[in-house]
């Protein structure tokens, strides 16, 4: 079993990586800047008020990790490579013995059948652009770094991703989409939960991104 820190704990993806990784058995420490958020948690789960951006705190708990977990978001752009720069020196202080980084990305750096990342297309939505370049930034951040960091970036699909049902069942990609019988992309959170868990316990996609969906 691993020991896994969530950040982001309270979201809807990380209370459900919280969720699915408890049930598993694995030993889990749920952070969030504002713990009155983090409700109906399983027994065991441990609780800590932090923010990923946080020097200390990001290094206080990668000492006994496996795995810190970044399901982190908002509308600052900058939120997101400071918090890969946050936890990759954490990890980098450690040495060989600190844990590997998970992080859940954005599906808007995915590449279209064009081959066209998907921000980039001319009807990429104008609201979600914030949120966008900085997780394009986080993976550019990540493949950036050297060998000494152990990382996975996760991205969902670029627009159906949503809470629904745990059906225990998906597929992996790389850079594009993964698209079902209808031509969409689609995973559930609590699916998107299911394969994060999956990916720790058995890791195929270190130092590099891929993506999820039925």
């Amino acid at each position: 079993m691993s020991r896994m820190v969530v950040f982001g704990a309270a979201g809807k993806a990380g209370s459900r990586v919280v969720a699915e990784a408890a049930a598993r058995g694995h030993e889990v420490t749920a952070v969030a800047r504002d713990i009155s958020r983090l409700r109906q948690l399983p027994d065991g789960v441990r609780v800590v008020a932090g923010d990923v951006t946080d020097a200390q705190t990001v290094a206080a708990l990668a000492k006994d990790a496996d795995a810190l977990v970044l399901t982190v978001g908002g509308p600052d752009a900058t939120l997101y490579p400071d918090a890969v720069a946050t936890a990759a020196a954490a990890v980098r202080e450690l040495g060989p013995a600190g844990p590997r980084i998970v992080h859940m990305g954005g599906g808007a750096s995915l590449l279209n059948a064009d081959g066209v990342r998907f921000y980039d297309a001319p009807d990429f939505p104008e609201e979600f652009k914030p949120y966008a370049i900085g997780q394009i930034r986080a993976l550019d951040a990540y493949r950036a770094l050297a060998d000494d960091v152990t990382w996975t970036y996760f991205s969902p699909p670029p627009v159906h991703f949503a809470p629904g049902e745990r059906t225990g069942r998906y597929r992996t990609g790389l850079d594009s989409p993964v698209v079902g019988d209808d031509g969409q992309a689609r995973i559930s959170y609590e699916d998107y939960a299911v394969a994060l868990v999956d990916e720790i316990g058995n890791p195929r996609h270190l130092g590099r991104r891929f993506t999820v969906g039925y």
